[in-house]
């Protein structure tokens, strides 16, 4: 009881400098301060948030599909709503991290290192604690870090287990994650494990059952997504999203790559101790012999390695026929099964841990679990992302602010776009933004803001793949600035050799540009600076520039 307290403490802990040092905390910019945090408050000021499934945001290019920023029945989006945005990240963090210490520590406890010994209740712990303070893609939730706690509860009714806990689980995880970034992938992998199992013994119906009613509530959370994906007529950006591009060798290596250093979104941070450690148990089977009484250590292993595998060759050009046949393939990232990653390798961790005790001693276990939490403690966002701007400078509010002032109109008569910064930033700050960073948009808008930025995806190879062939981030992309979006104030880079269509620009609305870098040719692109703002709480210099509209307009 006492360890298991200890790792409340930590989490705690771990959750404490969102709350200490509020907006001058560091986050990840990465799919987080560069586009959930901001959607969340552009939603809840919207006066959208209960908005129908045909409803548009005005804020955003013109009218963004209200469902384009997902259910009202999420919980992440109910915590900005009723709390300001830094402290309901840190309950965020605090409330995921809390429930997968607790189920990926009730899945070894009752389904795989059921021993009672000492050293057992340290690796469940330990592991336990671990798995919890992976750096996880913050607005997932417990889209990844869940998948113990309903793994749990399945099993258990697998076992004829019918109490209410488990019931309890699979409705409310439903409302803390999300379907497409996690669950999906894992009930139709346990669809599949049904299959297999009914095959092998006999069909489980509760299990079968369980499964469906759990399917059945993300499908009716998800209801806006559910209606773009199957009921909506107007193309949307998805509708060119193409993945099929690797070559084989490509692929190989993307393997190994995912395999030994994981993923962006899914961060299992195993290579340094975790990956070692396994390899180490899978000596001591094979020379020991212990492949039978080891199975699911095993299996484990081999599924670990299929996950990575099915992810990188997701993206081999071998898909283009296929791809073009069903649309839907591209449409949908299928990639994703690997989000399984975390929960596998944690209980292929716990598992190797018991097999190196087992076969040796506790000293390694010791060493290993007190490692891994080390590791997992240097991953914290506060060291990892010390060097990025804080919440307050990201945002700049009061720099923001005075551009407001000076500008002097209400901000629905005027859109804006940004230039080496991101265009979250002017809309979490209340500005009208014709450029945007969103999963799907109308195909219409994609098309036609295209016509602003062509000649400069022309200069750009990787620019032009980028936008044409995804097109998410719906930037006034630079050739000569490439993928960067982020130049602080310390950056001396200048704009040189832009080219913009700043007539299309204007038709659409747009009157002004945050530029976060000086343009040299602002004059042969109908800009004229009006004047460059600074401020000490900044980690930008916005230079403003008015779109000057053209005589043949």
């Amino acid at each position: 009881m006492r360890l298991f307290a200890f790792g409340f403490i930590i989490i705690f802990l771990h959750a404490l400098p969102y709350f200490v040092l509020g907006e001058d905390v560091h986050m990840r910019v990465h799919d987080n301060l560069d586009s959930n945090i901001a959607w969340y408050r552009v939603l809840v000021r919207s006066g959208e948030l209960f908005g129908s499934v045909h409803a548009t945001i005005p804020q955003v290019i013109n009218g963004l599909p209200r469902n384009a920023y997902g259910t009202e029945f999420s919980g992440i989006v109910w915590l900005h709503a009723l709390f300001p945005p830094v402290y309901a990240y840190g309950l965020s963090q605090l409330m995921t991290r809390v429930f997968a210490f607790i189920g990926m520590y009730v899945l070894l406890n009752t389904h795989v290192i059921k021993e009672k010994e000492k050293t057992e209740e340290w690796i469940r712990v330990g592991v336990a604690l671990a798995f919890a303070l992976t750096p996880f893609w913050p607005s997932g939730m417990l889209s990844t870090l869940g998948m113990p706690l309903a793994l749990w509860a399945l099993l258990n009714i697998r076992a004829g287990d019918r109490s209410l806990k488990n019931y309890v689980v699979l409705t409310l995880l439903p409302l803390y994650s999300s379907f497409v970034l996690g669950f999906f992938f894992f009930l139709s992998a346990m669809f599949l494990f049904w299959i297999v199992d009914a095959w092998r013994r006999r069909p489980n119906i509760p299990l079968l059952l369980a499964l469906v009613y759990m399917t059945a509530l993300y499908l009716a959370v998800e209801y806006r997504l559910v209606h773009s994906f199957l009921f909506s007529t107007e193309p949307t950006s998805r509708d060119e999203y193409f993945h099929a591009r690797l070559s084989l060798w490509r692929s190989l290596r993307l393997t190994l790559k995912n395999y030994i250093l994981g993923h962006t979104h899914v961060m299992t941070i195993h290579t340094l101790i975790i990956l070692p450690i396994t390899f180490i148990a899978l000596y001591i089977v094979w020379r020991k012999k212990w492949w039978q009484q080891e199975r699911l250590f095993w299996q484990l292993h081999v599924l670990n390695f299929a996950l990575s595998l099915w992810y990188a060759f997701w993206f081999y050009k071998g898909w283009l026929p296929a791809t073009e046949a069903f649309p839907f393939l591209d449409r949908f990232n299928f990639a994703r099964y690997h989000f399984l990653r975390p929960m596998v390798i944690y209980v292929l961790f716990a598992l190797s841990l018991r097999i190196i005790w087992r076969a040796w001693d506790g000293r390694i276990v010791s060493f290993a679990l007190f490692a891994q939490l080390v590791v997992a403690l240097l991953f914290h966002e506060q060291i990892v992302y010390r060097d990025k701007p804080t919440f307050r400078a990201f945002y700049a509010e009061k720099q923001f602010q005075d551009i407001k002032q000076y500008i002097q109109k209400p901000v629905h008569t005027y859109r804006v776009v940004s230039i080496g910064i991101h265009p979250a930033i002017a809309q979490y700050n209340g500005f009208y933004t014709l450029d945007t960073y969103n999963n799907f948009y109308p195909l219409s808008y994609k098309h036609q803001f295209r016509k602003v930025i062509a000649s400069e995806l022309n200069k750009n190879k990787k620019l032009k793949e980028y936008f044409d062939e995804w097109g998410g981030r719906c930037y006034v992309f630079v050739a000569e600035l490439g993928k960067r979006y982020m130049f602080t104030k310390q950056s001396n880079k200048r704009i040189r050799r832009m080219q913009l269509n700043t007539n299309v620009l204007y038709d659409m609305g747009g009157r002004y540009v945050f530029s976060a870098l000086p343009i040299d040719n602002a004059k042969k692109n109908k800009l004229k600076l009006l004047r460059t703002f600074e401020n000490d709480e900044s980690a930008w210099t916005i230079y403003l520039y008015e779109i000057e509209r053209s005589e043949t307009t």
